[in-house]
């Protein structure tokens, strides 16, 4: 199949595997899912009646004092334990290389039958001037969250869109599925989709 490249006469030839495959929504959702989990820490931790500092003694005889307590390390009272603790996890789940990739060419697919992959000769910023970057945005129609994708992204496209709200700039060693699927469009340059090919093929 062709993609058209913005504002030109050429095109680029792609693989049909890539960048027309049908969507899987149950294989992109569980793909995001464990990148999200993967970046989680896991480290939050609570301590259990018997981890609270302070005595195990009873804290009252057994009866006529009302109800029946035992230590004040217990759940009930303010200051003792969790009944059920948090402790340090992991959220990893695993998903294999081949599902990680068939996740992502769907993703691409769907945004290429949605018009919402745009494919350009070249991103290069001549300086990192941020004028210069909202011309180019509203010049191809980006939405409010797009997604820039270079083969190698440039020092000046970096500056040039960080102090823009909402819009991402990745290399394609750098691309994932949740900024894909976040972007309301994404602008991709011809020599990104050959390499972006190379690795999901």
């Amino acid at each position: 199949m062709e993609l058209a490249i913005n504002n030109s006469s050429k095109t680029v030839s792609v693989s049909e595997e890539i960048f027309g495959r049908e969507f899987n929504q149950d294989l992109v959702h569980q793909v995001v899912v464990a990148y999200r989990n993967a970046g989680r820490a896991g480290t939050k931790a609570q301590k259990t009646r018997s981890e609270v500092a302070g005595t195990t003694k009873k804290s009252k005889k057994q009866k006529g004092g009302g109800a029946r307590h035992g230590a004040l390390t217990a759940p009930i009272f303010t200051g003792g334990g969790v009944t059920f603790a948090a402790k340090p996890r992991s959220f990893e789940q695993k998903v294999n290389r081949k599902m990680y990739r068939a996740a992502v060419s769907a993703i691409l697919s769907e945004l290429n039958r949605q018009g919402r992959l745009t494919v350009v000769e070249s991103l290069d910023a001549d300086a990192p001037k941020t004028s210069a970057m909202v011309a180019r945005l509203k010049e191809l129609g980006c939405g409010r969250r797009p997604l820039l994708v270079t083969e190698d992204a440039s020092e000046n496209l970096y500056l040039s869109a960080r102090n823009l709200p909402y819009v991402e700039v990745r290399d394609v060693q750098g691309l994932d599925p949740v900024s894909l699927v976040g972007a309301d469009s994404v602008v991709i340059t011809a020599d990104a989709v050959k390499k972006i090919e190379e690795w999901l093929a």
